[in-house]
Order: structure tokens, then C-alpha cells, then sequence
């Protein structure tokens, strides 16, 4: 934060052996990367450092509880436990607020605020079809 990379935002991620092995910090201003959210470069970093897609046994920290999309991409990556310092309110208050997107997220597609819609099913149900007679390929 102090440096100019991003928000009062930190996280590490620790193996089932107490070694850190995954750091991270808000990186959206610096890199113009809406995703560089503290938590998604810790799994970014531990991942790497891991060489694998999980993180199963891990537990990630960070310093506010994780917003919708960190709390997608750390369940994606499957560690054992989260444990956060500040809450989603105490974020809110200095003007961080999810709330919107937890309000969004429930709601049927037709009635989100950002206009989504559904097209091209036939060929995206043919990738995964693709995908389902692959033989060779690494499940996640």
C-alpha cells in the first residue's frame, strides 16, 4: 500500500507445514488489473511455488475477509481454511464495499445491472463435449 501498488490489502498462503508459501498484496492500481486483488496473487504466487492448481492443506491469510471474486478463486484452489482480520463492514466503511456484487450474484442473469444474456449455446455445448471424450486431459 505504502509503496503505490495498490489498496490496504495483504495475504499469504502457508502449507500444512507452516511455511509461507504464497505472498501476496492489492496490485489493481499498478498493473490496471482489476483481478490483482491480495488474495489472487498469493494463490498466483503459491500456485507457481507449488507447482500445482491447488492448494489442498493450505490455509490462506489475509487482512479483510475475502470479496466475492477471492472467495471464488480461493475455493477454485482448494486450500483447508481461510482466516481474515478485517470484515467485509470495517472494508466498507473506508470505502470498499462487495456489497453490490453480493446482491448481484442471486439475482436470475435478466435482472443484473450489467446487461448479460445467453448466445451460442450450440457451439459452446460442443467444446464441452470436446472436452467430456478427451482422453488424456488433467481434471480439475
Amino acid at each position: 500500500m505504502e509503496s503505490g501498488e495498490g489498496g490496504p490489502f495483504g495475504a499469504i498462503i502457508v502449507d500444512k507445514n507452516g511455511k509461507i508459501v504464497g505472498k501476496g498484496n492489492n496490485k489493481v492500481t499498478s498493473t490496471n488489473d482489476p483481478t490483482a486483488h491480495a488474495e489472487v496473487v498469493a494463490i498466483r504466487d503459491a500456485c507457481t511455488n507449488l507447482n500445482s492448481f491447488q492448494l489442498e492443506g493450505c490455509t490462506v491469510y489475509t487482512s479483510c475477509e475475502p470479496c466475492p471474486m477471492c472467495l471464488g478463486a480461493i475455493y477454485w484452489a482448494r486450500p483447508e481454511r481461510i482466516l481474515f482480520a478485517a470484515g467485509r463492514e470495517d472494508a466498507a466503511a473506508i470505502g470498499f464495499d462487495d456489497d453490490f456484487i453480493y446482491k448481484e450474484i442471486p439475482l436470475p442473469v435478466e435482472d443484473r445491472q450489467i446487461t448479460t444474456q445467453q448466445l451460442s449455446r450450440e457451439e459452446g455445448i460442443a467444446v464441452f463435449n470436446l472436452w467430456a471424450e478427451k482422453e488424456d486431459k488433467t481434471e480439475y
